[in-house]
C-alpha cells in the first residue's frame, strides 16, 4: 500500500473504533451530535473538502457532492430529531461516509495492483547504458545522452538500452516482457538486438542504431502509457452517461422531499419533513454511479495490462473493444502465416541464355559444365541485384550466394512495386522480378509450375531463368486460424502477391475461406475495401500483416494488426494492435481477451443499473433505509472492482485450440 492509503486505512479503524465506541456512551442532543461529529470529520474531511471544491470550480455534480449532501443532511437531521425529543441517527451518516471511504480503498488498492501488474510486465525501461572509457573502466550514463552509432557494453543480467547490431560477444536474451515468449533467443555478432531484452549470460558489446527515444522500448512504453487515451464506447457512454444521470437523481432528491410534504400539507395532513428528507437523503446515497465511473476503465485497463502480458500490445480500449467484433479476419502471407524463412531450392537457367559467350566462356566448354555456370551466374545476379533490398527473399538469395556481396559493382538499382528490381550488375543490365516484370519489359519466359515463390531473371535484354524459392508454413498458423472460427469469425481471407499455385496450396493447407494471389499493394486495399463493403456495421474487419509493405491496408481495415514486429518502427506506427512475436495463435488469444473483457464491462453495467433502480425505489418508498444504500453504494462498487479485475488474468487460448 501506498503511504496515502495507509493514510486513509489508519483513519477509516479510528472512525470505526470511535463509532462504535459511541453507540454505549448514554449522552443526548447537542453533546451526543459533538461526539459523533469526531469520527465523521475524521473518516469524510477531505470529501467534504473536495466537494465545496468541485463547487467552486463549477464541477459540482460529482459523487463528492453526493456524499457531502447525503451525510450533512444526515446530521442536520439527527440534531433536529434530537431536539425533539428523538434520537438522532448520527450513527448512520458517520457508516454512510466510513463504507464509502473503504469502498474508494478497495478501489484505489485495485487499481494500484493494476498498474504495479502493467509496469512488472512492461519493465523494460532500462535506467542506465555502460560505455567503456579510454581505461577500459565502465561509465553508467543516461540512454537519453547515447548518440547513434556509439558502441554500448550489456553485461550479463542487464538490460538492452538502446536498439542495435552486435559487435563483439554472443549470448542469449530473454524476451519474454517484449513478447511472453518464454525461449531465449540467441544473438551473435552481426545480430540486431532491440532494447528492453535482458541480457542472460555473455557479454556484448553493441553499436547503437537508433536514439534512446526512437528505440523499441520507448515505442512500447508509450503505447502502454497512453493506451488509456482512446476510450471504447462503453467508457465514453458512461461519461455521458454520468453527466445526466447525477443532476437528474439530485433533482429527483430534491422533489422527493418537498413535494410530498407540501401535497401532504394541501390536502390537510401533517407534512412530515424528517421522513421524506430522509427518503431524499437515501435517494441520494443509493445513486452514486461509483461502480460504473470505476470499474469500467478498470477492466479496460485490465485488459490491455493482461494482453500486454501475452506480447500483445494495444493502443487503446475502443481498439479492444472493436476487436471483439471482428468476423473477418484478412492475412497477408510471407511473415505472417508463413515463417518468411526462404529458402533457394532450385535454379534453372534457360537454354538460350546458356549459349551466350557471357556465359560459356569458352567455345569448347562441356554442356554440363556450361550448365552449372550459367546456374551460378544466374544467382551471383540475383543476389547483387537484389543486395540492397532487405525483403526475405532478397536475403534468401544472398545467404545462397554465400559470398561477400561488393556493393559497389552494383548501380542504378530501381525496384519496381509490385513487380521487381532492376539494377547494373557489373555493366550488365539485370531484371529479377516476377512474371509480370518479365512481361512489362517484353520478354518471354516459361512459367514455371512449382511449389514456392519464382524470381525470373534477365540479362542486357534476353530472359536468362528462374529460381525457385520456398517458404514454409508456421506450425501454429493451422490452428490460429481453427481458433479464429471457433470464435466466431465468419471468413478468413489470405492477399498475397505470391503465385496463385503457392498462395492456393498454403490456402488449402490451413483450411482459409479465400484467396487472392499476385496482387499488388494498391490491389490488396481495394480487395480490402470490398470486404469491408460487403460486411454489415456492426461487423470488424482485421487485417493482419508485418506492418511495413501492408502499411497501406493496416489503416484502410477496421483494425490492423501488426505481426512479428520486433524491431519493426513502420509496425508499431501502423497497427492498432501489435503482436510482439511471430506467434499467429496471438491474435486468437486477443480476441478472446477483448470478449471477456467485454462480457466483464456489461455484467457491471447490467449488475449496477439493476441493484441501483431497485434500492432507488425502494429508497423512495421508503423501504430502503441508510445501511441499504449504503451497499447500493459501496457494495455494488466492491463487487464490480472484483469482477472487473478478472480482466487481469488471461488464460492463454492455445492448449484449447490446439496451439504451444
Amino acid at each position: 500500500m501506498t503511504r496515502k492509503q495507509k493514510n486513509v486505512l489508519i483513519r477509516i479503524i479510528i472512525a470505526a473504533v470511535l463509532m462504535v465506541a459511541l453507540h454505549f456512551v448514554p449522552v443526548a442532543g447537542l453533546p451526543r451530535f459533538a461526539l459523533y461529529l469526531i469520527p465523521y470529520l475524521v473518516i469524510g474531511w477531505d470529501i467534504l473538502r473536495k466537494a465545496v471544491l468541485g463547487i467552486a470550480h463549477g464541477e459540482i455534480f460529482d459523487e463528492n457532492f453526493l456524499m457531502a449532501v447525503a451525510t450533512v443532511g444526515a446530521m442536520l437531521l439527527g440534531i433536529y430529531n434530537e431536539c425533539n425529543g428523538r434520537e438522532g441517527e448520527f450513527a448512520e451518516g458517520v457508516a454512510v461516509m466510513l463504507f464509502y471511504q473503504i469502498g474508494e480503498l478497495f478501489q484505489s488498492v485495485a487499481v494500484g495492483k493494476s498498474r504495479k501488474n502493467i509496469s512488472a510486465l512492461m519493465d523494460i525501461r532500462p535506467d542506465y547504458a555502460n560505455i567503456e572509457g579510454e581505461d577500459g573502466e565502465l561509465e553508467q550514463i543516461d540512454p537519453d545522452d547515447v548518440a547513434v552509432g556509439t558502441v554500448i557494453v550489456v553485461q550479463p543480467g542487464e538490460k538492452i538500452p538502446i536498439d542495435g547490431v552486435v559487435t563483439q560477444g554472443s549470448s542469449t536474451l530473454n524476451t519474454a516482457a517484449l513478447t511472453g515468449e518464454s525461449t531465449p533467443r540467441e544473438v551473435e555478432t552481426g545480430s540486431e538486438v532491440i532494447s528492453g531484452c535482458v541480457n542472460l549470460t555473455g557479454l556484448l558489446k553493441i553499436r547503437t542504431t537508433k536514439e534512446f527515444g526512437e528505440s523499441t522500448v520507448s515505442k512500447i512504453l508509450d503505447l502502454v502509457e497512453n493506451s488509456s487515451m482512446k476510450k471504447a464506447r462503453a467508457e465514453n457512454f458512461i461519461t455521458k452517461f454520468a453527466k445526466y444521470y447525477t443532476p437528474a437523481v439530485c433533482g429527483g432528491a430534491l422533489l422527493l422531499a418537498v413535494v410530498p410534504s407540501v401535497v401532504s400539507l394541501l390536502a390537510g395532513h401533517p407534512a412530515a419533513w424528517e421522513v421524506w428528507i430522509i427518503r431524499a437523503l437515501t435517494f441520494l446515497v443509493i445513486s452514486c454511479p461509483c461502480a460504473l465511473v470505476i470499474s469500467i476503465p478498470l477492466s479496460f485497463f485490465g485488459g490491455i495490462g493482461g494482453a500486454s502480458s501475452c506480447g500483445i500490445l494495444i493502443k487503446g480500449s475502443n481498439y479492444l473493444e472493436t476487436l471483439a467484433r471482428t468476423k473477418y479476419v484478412v492475412f497477408d502471407k510471407t511473415g505472417t502465416l508463413t515463417k518468411g524463412v526462404f529458402q533457394v531450392t532450385e535454379i534453372h537457367a534457360d537454354e538460350k541464355w546458356r549459349e551466350l559467350p557471357a556465359v560459356r566462356e569458352e567455345k569448347d566448354m562441356e554442356n554440363a559444365a556450361a550448365a552449372e555456370k550459367a546456374k551460378s551466374l544466374l544467382l551471383e545476379y540475383a543476389a547483387y541485384a537484389e543486395s540492397y533490398s532487405k525483403h526475405p527473399i532478397s536475403r534468401s538469395l544472398q545467404e545462397a550466394y554465400g559470398q561477400e556481396i561488393d556493393r559497389s559493382r552494383v548501380t542504378n538499382v530501381e525496384e519496381i512495386s509490385g513487380h521487381g528490381v532492376t539494377a547494373l550488375v557489373n555493366g550488365v543490365k539485370i531484371a529479377a522480378g516476377n512474371a509480370r516484370l518479365m512481361r512489362k519489359l517484353g520478354l518471354p519466359c516459361e512459367t514455371a509450375d512449382a511449389e514456392g515463390t519464382i524470381v525470373y531473371l534477365a540479362a542486357d535484354g534476353v530472359y536468362a531463368g528462374y529460381i525457385l524459392i520456398s517458404d514454409v508454413v508456421k506450425e501454429q498458423s493451422g490452428a490460429a486460424i481453427a481458433a479464429l472460427k471457433a470464435l466466431g469469425v465468419k471468413q478468413t481471407i489470405m492477399l498475397t502477391g505470391d503465385s496463385r499455385n503457392t498462395a492456393e496450396r498454403v490456402a488449402a493447407q490451413l483450411g482459409l475461406d479465400q484467396v487472392k494471389s499476385e496482387l499488388l499493394p494498391a490491389d490488396k486495399v481495394e480487395a480490402v475495401e470490398a470486404l469491408l463493403e460487403v460486411k454489415s456495421a456492426k461487423e470488424k474487419l482485421a487485417f493482419v500483416g508485418d506492418g511495413i509493405n501492408d502499411a497501406p491496408v493496416l489503416s484502410r481495415a477496421d483494425i490492423g494488426v501488426a505481426m512479428g514486429a520486433l524491431g519493426s518502427d513502420a509496425a508499431i506506427e501502423a497497427a492498432d494492435i501489435v503482436l510482439m512475436d511471430d506467434d499467429p495463435m496471438k491474435l486468437a488469444l486477443a480476441i478472446q481477451i477483448s470478449g471477456k473483457c467485454l462480457r466483464v464491462v456489461y455484467e457491471n453495467i447490467v449488475f449496477a443499473l439493476a441493484i441501483k433502480a431497485a434500492c432507488l425505489i425502494l429508497g423512495a418508498l421508503g423501504i430502503a433505509n441508510m445501511w441499504l444504500a449504503i451497499f447500493a453504494d459501496v457494495g455494488v462498487m466492491v463487487i464490480a472492482v472484483l469482477n472487473a479485475i478478472r480482466c487481469l488474468k488471461v488464460k492463454t487460448a492455445f492448449h484449447i485450440f490446439g496451439g504451444k
